[in-house]
């Protein structure tokens, strides 16, 4: 495991003091017990040396799965030890929190604080989506004003797909990053220019011929400054006397 995927692991733990736990993929062994460990199992690295639960001393643990916050939240405030699961996730090329382990004693606590006011919390939730939706339509409007200033010749439609591409909610594209959120004028025309790569230059099809990345973005870099430099002059339309 290369130091850049421990400390994102770490990094998921938030906490310093969590100790890291690793739902592995690939078959391997305890470095103390020997004991042989497969896909789905968990284990923990100690002086860089893999341990299965019961080395690590975390058998007595039970794996609460991700799901609800509040659960999550309470066990692990409950629980006098607690180790973050992560799982590396091959499609994203990173880990993913799977879960935690807590003490049986503090899910049960947090399951039944959790039911006592799931009421009140339901209500601030529908209420915070509320002020969510009004701010993400809001957002959008600004977004879309701001591609149209920089971009004043680019059609309307298309105007209306780069927007719902580019702010996509959880897609993690430009449109919904930080940056882009206080309209970096940057992160707006990389939306653009992706959309332009993709809708106007025959880009993806050079995929199927196995052309590397880098090159097919190359071979179609001059048509999107074309495009860009046509959308950043307003089109009008001229009418005879």
């Amino acid at each position: 495991m290369e130091q850049r995927d421990k400390d994102h692991a770490r990094h998921l733990a938030k906490n310093s003091e969590d100790i890291v736990v690793f739902m592995i993929r690939r078959d391997t062994q305890c470095a103390k017990c020997r004991k042989e460990m497969f896909d789905g199992n968990l284990l923990t690295l100690r002086d860089e040396q893999p341990l299965c639960m019961t080395c690590a001393g975390l058998d007595d643990l039970t794996f609460l799965t991700s799901g609800d916050p509040a659960v999550t939240r309470r066990a692990g405030k409950h629980s006098s030890r607690k180790a973050v699961v992560v799982r590396w996730a091959r499609a994203r090329k990173r880990y993913e929190r799977q879960g935690t382990l807590v003490e049986q004693a503090a899910i049960d606590r947090a399951r039944e604080e959790s039911a006592a006011d799931a009421a009140v919390r339901e209500a601030k939730n529908k209420k915070a989506a509320a002020k969510r939706e009004i701010e993400d339509k809001q957002y959008l409007l600004t977004f879309t004003a701001e591609l149209r200033r920089l971009f004043p010749g680019c059609p309307p439609e298309e105007v209306a797909e780069i927007t719902r591409h580019a702010c996509e909610k959880y897609s993690g594209r430009v449109g919904r990053s930080a940056s882009a959120k206080e309209l970096d004028p940057e992160k707006i025309r990389l939306a653009v220019i992706a959309h332009v790569r993709h809708a106007h230059t025959g880009y993806d099809r050079f995929f199927d011929i196995n052309v590397p990345k880098r090159d097919a973005r190359r071979m179609v870099q001059a048509k999107i400054e074309r495009m860009l430099a046509k959308w950043e002059v307003e089109q009008r339309t001229h009418t005879q006397p």
